[in-house]
């Protein structure tokens, strides 16, 4: 099993995942790799919670542009964790 800190890689903060927090959903950048029952059991061990279920997405690179020059953004994963009621992570309360 892969090491749960490589699976997890940031939480996301923005207004909608703060919105999800009240309904014990949060959000985090996975390993582009990780399946579902991995990041289950990352967020358990790393958290020590439990995860009822677990919603991905993979997020396509967006274009930008910075004067003439023109890239794009990295592709990336996106999870989005159901905690069992009464459980709640921590790191995210400090709102």
């Amino acid at each position: 099993m892969v090491e749960a800190e490589k699976i997890i890689i940031r939480p996301i903060i923005s207004e909608k995942s703060y919105a999800q927090i009240d309904h014990s959903r949060y959000t985090f950048q996975v390993h582009p790799d990780a399946h579902k029952t991995m990041i289950a059991q990352a967020v358990a061990q790393l958290f020590n919670v439990t995860v009822v279920a677990v919603s991905t997405a993979n997020m396509r690179p967006k274009p930008k542009r910075r004067g003439v020059s023109r890239g794009r953004t990295s592709a990336w994963k996106k999870a989005v964790v159901q905690l069992a009621p009464g459980d709640k992570i921590e790191f995210f309360e400090g709102r």
